[in-house]
């Protein structure tokens, strides 16, 4: 069973992840985009212009109802992840009608993950 939430004065954190209020951060599920900072060492980062994905996320939820549906975080390992290794939740989420991860990849703001 997946938890269904309006993710309230949402804010686009950078090109992969909303902060939604009384709810903390939130990563969109199954995209990956430029890191806002330095890509962490031994880590392959997505490629890209990280304030560009910022940017077209921030233009995506302007003035727009967010609704989120959590998923599996980590589709890749064995059994329900109701977590990211840094303890957001992962959702599919829509604004206006459009899908915000399926939005980043079609626009080059992102690549899919896993």
């Amino acid at each position: 069973m997946s938890l269904t939430f309006l993710c309230l004065a949402a804010v686009a954190v950078d090109g992969d992840t909303l902060r939604c209020q009384g709810i903390g951060r939130v990563r969109i599920a199954r995209i990956d985009s430029p890191e806002l900072h330095r890509c962490p060492p031994r880590r392959r980062c997505a490629p890209g212009d990280p304030r560009a994905a910022h940017d077209n996320l921030t233009q995506l939820i302007a003035g727009k109802t967010v609704r989120c549906r959590e998923v599996d975080a980590n589709p890749m390992r064995r059994g329900y992840q109701a977590r990211d290794r840094y303890g957001r939740p992962v959702a599919e989420c829509e604004a206006g009608g459009r899908d915000l991860g399926k939005a980043q990849l079609r626009g080059g703001f992102a690549i899919r993950w896993p």
